[in-house]
């Protein structure tokens, strides 16, 4: 068992997790949403519930950042966060730039048939470029929502042109320290066709904007049944693997915890992460979960938690006998190599491996003993109005 919590304990330490700004936020479905006194509503209060779930788990260093909702002042807005990250020991994540929010990409944003409004689209993502420099965060992570919801209303051979052009120039204005993740959705908010649909256009997209362009896999947007593990292994394999975001599904909501529908799932993909041998430092595990109904920073502590212990499962495959098994295509002996990882009980280890960094064994008990939810929603929610209105 030593050797194993030794391995795992390895693993362990190179799974940095990034936390998402709008998570801590007050946020909902397309019908309304339920307010929470604790929700942090300014950049501030989301730095400071960051640095909180940071001092609980020990792998939180960064958070993903949202440019008009948390950089609503562009490049002015640098000193503010510059001073946020000295204060609270976070630096700046990834940046996301909003491309769905405005009036005007009604109809689509880089694929609008308006070349105004592409043009607009444009200038918005070479500036989350110039403020992932002056952040010097990493990733630009690009969620396209474009698309069309009745069929011949759009061509959809054009708004692959101008989708193209848009992401090669902003691969063009890159630092070579900088990334462009680029993700994919089956459908939302486009149900009859959406631009960038699948790994595959994906991929396409990023070989043609150049070779700093990556795929994000969110682990909640496929179709049902989709072997995501395959699609991490081929994108591993091609080098364009660039990051996860987590959570779960179940139909089609993909902002539940991760690993609380389909565990198996989840262990899966991260087995095929750590059976590559690949460095795991080139990949960025974000979450991207926005917790309507349970406490916010209790479902953050959790989905850190629950994604450790995920990972820890994953790392104690032991991978030499699974290749021998696999190799002598012994079907039941290598399921259940996989299967024996799987039901471990690493919980132990993974207190032991806290307790040797110094941080709290349950990091979810720590919280709720720390006072701090309770103090943040009683200062809170002192100064918020107790009513609001629907999306609608």
């Amino acid at each position: 068992m030593d050797k194993l919590a030794e391995q795992i304990g390895t693993a362990l330490d190179s799974f940095p997790i990034e936390l998402p700004s709008w998570g801590f936020a007050n946020t909902g479905t397309r019908f309304g949403k339920y307010l929470q006194d604790e929700a942090a509503s300014t950049v501030e209060e989301k730095f400071a519930d960051a640095s909180q779930v940071h001092a609980l788990t020990g792998v939180c260093p960064t958070l993903a950042l949202h440019v008009e909702w948390d950089l609503p002042g562009g490049l002015n807005d640098v000193p503010r966060i510059r001073s946020l990250e000295s204060e609270h020991n976070i630096r700046s994540g990834s940046i996301n730039p909003n491309l769905f929010e405005r009036q005007e990409y009604k109809f689509g944003s880089i694929c609008n048939p308006d070349s105004g409004i592409r043009k607009l689209a444009q200038e918005h993502l070479l500036a989350s470029v110039e403020l992932g420099k002056a952040l010097q965060s990493q990733d630009i992570s690009l969620w396209v929502a474009d698309g069309s919801n009745y069929p011949g209303t759009q061509s959809i051979r054009k708004r692959i042109d101008w989708m193209m052009e848009a992401l090669a120039a902003t691969h063009a204005a890159l630092d070579p320290n900088q990334r462009m993740l680029i993700e994919y959705k089956p459908f939302e908010p486009a149900f009859y066709h959406t631009d960038i649909a699948d790994w595959g256009m994906a991929l396409m997209l990023a070989r043609q904007a150049g070779p700093q362009a990556m795929v994000l896999v969110d682990t909640g947007h496929h179709y049902q049944g989709q072997n995501i593990e395959q699609i991490v292994a081929w994108l591993m394999h091609e080098e364009r693997l660039g990051g996860f975001h987590f959570n779960d599904r179940k139909y089609a909501d993909d902002d539940l915890t991760i690993g609380s529908i389909d565990p198996y799932q989840i262990f899966r993909i991260f087995h095929e992460l750590l059976s590559a041998g690949q460095e795991l430092e080139k990949v960025a595990f974000m979450i991207d979960q926005s917790h309507n109904l349970k406490s916010k920073m209790e479902a953050m502590v959790q989905t850190v938690c629950t994604a450790q212990e995920i990972f820890a499962k994953a790392a104690a495959v032991n991978q030499q006998e699974l290749a021998e098994h696999q190799s002598a295509c012994r079907l039941v002996e290598a399921e259940e190599c996989l299967r024996r990882a799987f039901w471990l009980d690493v919980r132990p280890i993974l207190a032991e491996w806290r307790k040797q960094k110094g941080l709290p064994e349950d990091p979810l008990a720590a919280l709720r003993e720390s006072g701090y939810v309770d103090r943040i929603r009683a200062e809170r929610g002192a100064r918020r109005p107790k009513t609001v209105s629907s999306y609608a």
